[in-house]
């Protein structure tokens, strides 16, 4: 991982509408994208308010595993390509662990941003035959991501890494 220098971000901005601005403006990031054949590549763009902003490349069949982002909330924007974003849902009256779930897939296509809650937990690939970039943005910054697995239509904790530490 590569950090860059702060970029400056406007505060007023909600979550979506930063990742949204920055994808949009290729001046800010472009000059930084690099692509990774053995994984995804990622910087931290900036850090500011207690946001952060990522850049992230995918080649194709790059992909995520399935995990959360610890307690914050988030939007990514596609900013060239299209990634597929599989969320896991679990139901309102059960436990995160050792319930049953449903997976909901959805695309998202360069110009299209995704916000989600402090709960959120997903997966993101890149099924297409083009490189796809995605701008991430996370409020409060990252502290912590757990890593899971579905077993049987029941979502198990692989581990919990701490930024910093852990990548």
């Amino acid at each position: 991982m590569l950090t860059q220098p702060d970029l400056p971000i406007r505060a007023d901005l909600d979550l979506t509408s930063l990742a949204l601005q920055i994808a949009r403006d290729p001046d800010r990031w472009l000059s930084v994208v690099r692509f990774d054949e053995q994984e995804r590549w990622y910087t931290r763009l900036t850090v500011a308010d207690n946001r952060e902003v990522w850049l992230l490349t995918w080649l194709p069949g790059q992909r995520t595993e399935i995990h959360d982002h610890g307690g914050s909330a988030g939007a990514f924007a596609v900013a060239q390509g299209v990634l597929t974003e599989t969320t896991v849902h679990v139901p309102a009256d059960s436990n995160l662990l050792g319930s049953h779930i449903s997976l909901v897939e959805n695309k998202i296509r360069s110009g299209e941003v995704r916000g989600f809650g402090a709960h959120h937990i997903h997966e993101v690939t890149n099924e297409s035959d083009t490189p796809a970039v995605s701008v991430h943005v996370y409020a409060p910054s990252l502290s912590t991501m757990s890593r899971y697995r579905i077993d049987d239509g029941t979502l198990r904790l692989l581990v919990s890494e701490r930024a910093g530490a852990d990548w």
